[in-house]
C-alpha cells in the first residue's frame, strides 16, 4: 500500500532521512517515534506525496509517486486522510461545513445524514453549528479526524494527534483510531507518547517504527 525503497530526503543541504526501505501493509497499524527534529513529519509527508524523495522510490497503491501526474497525485491523496499536528480550520465556517470541505473540494455531494453520523461517531454532533474558535483542543482534534475520514480513505496518517491533549482525551482519540483500523483502514500515527503506544498494543496488533540516525527501523518489543 505504501512502500519505500532505499529512500532518502535532503533538507537544507543535509540528509535528514536515508536508506529507508519498508512497506506498510493494508490494514496495518503503525506508530512512528523519534526525537523532535528527527524527521517524523517529513516521513509522513513522503507517505502522502506532499514531498518527493531526493533518492529512492516511494510507491502509493502500487504506483511510484514520480510517475504520477498532478491530477493523479490529487486523486491518490483522496485515498489518504491526514490529521495534521496543527489542525487548521476556516474560522468563519461552522464545524459541519469544515468537516465537509474535502467533499466540496472533490466535487462530491455528501448526504446530510452521513455528516451527522460521522459527527456523532466522534462525539461532536451537538457542535455541528459551532465555529472553530469555540472548540476545545480535544474537540478540534476529533473534528480533524472526522474531516480526514469523511471521504472514505484507505489510509489514515496522523501527526502527533494527542500532543496537546490530556490522557483521557488522548484515549478517546485512540479509541477512534483503533475503530478505524478494525474497519480495515491502515493507520500511521507519529507520537512521542509511549503510554499511548502501550495502550494501543493492548487492543490491536501494532508495529512501532523508530527514527534513529536518519533511518526508520522497526522497533523492538521494549515499548
Amino acid at each position: 500500500m505504501i512502500a519505500f525503497e532505499n529512500v532518502a530526503y535532503n533538507y537544507g543541504g543535509g540528509e535528514l532521512l536515508s536508506e529507508i526501505s519498508l512497506r506498510l501493509a493494508p490494514g496495518s497499524f503503525h506508530f512512528l517515534t523519534g526525537p523532535s527534529g528527527a524527521g517524523k513529519t517529513t516521513f509522513l509527508k513522503l507517505c502522502y506525496a506532499d514531498l518527493l524523495p531526493t533518492a529512492g522510490r516511494v510507491s502509493l497503491f502500487d504506483r511510484e509517486v514520480r510517475s504520477l501526474s498532478r491530477d493523479e497525485v490529487a486523486l491518490t491523496r483522496r485515498r489518504i486522510g491526514v490529521v495534521h499536528q496543527d489542525c487548521q480550520f476556516l474560522d468563519h465556517l461552522p464545524l459541519g461545513a469544515n468537516v465537509s470541505l474535502p467533499l466540496t473540494v472533490a466535487g462530491k455531494a455528501g448526504a446530510p445524514r452521513d455528516l451527522d453520523d460521522l459527527l456523532n461517531w466522534v462525539g461532536l454532533d451537538r457542535l455541528k453549528g459551532a465555529l472553530p474558535p469555540s472548540l476545545s483542543g480535544g474537540e478540534r482534534q476529533r473534528a480533524a479526524l472526522a474531516r480526514a475520514v469523511i471521504i472514505g480513505p484507505d489510509v489514515i496518517v496522523a501527526d502527533e494527534p494527542t500532543g496537546n491533549l490530556d490522557w483521557d482525551m488522548s484515549l478517546r482519540l485512540l479509541t477512534l483510531l483503533v475503530e478505524l483500523n478494525r474497519m480495515g483502514k491502515t493507520v500511521l500515527v507519529a507520537t512521542h507518547d509511549l503510554n499511548l503506544i502501550r495502550q494501543a498494543k493492548s487492543q490491536v496488533p501494532v508495529r512501532v517504527l523508530r527514527i534513529a540516525k536518519r533511518r526508520v527501523q522497526l522497533a523492538g518489543a521494549d515499548l
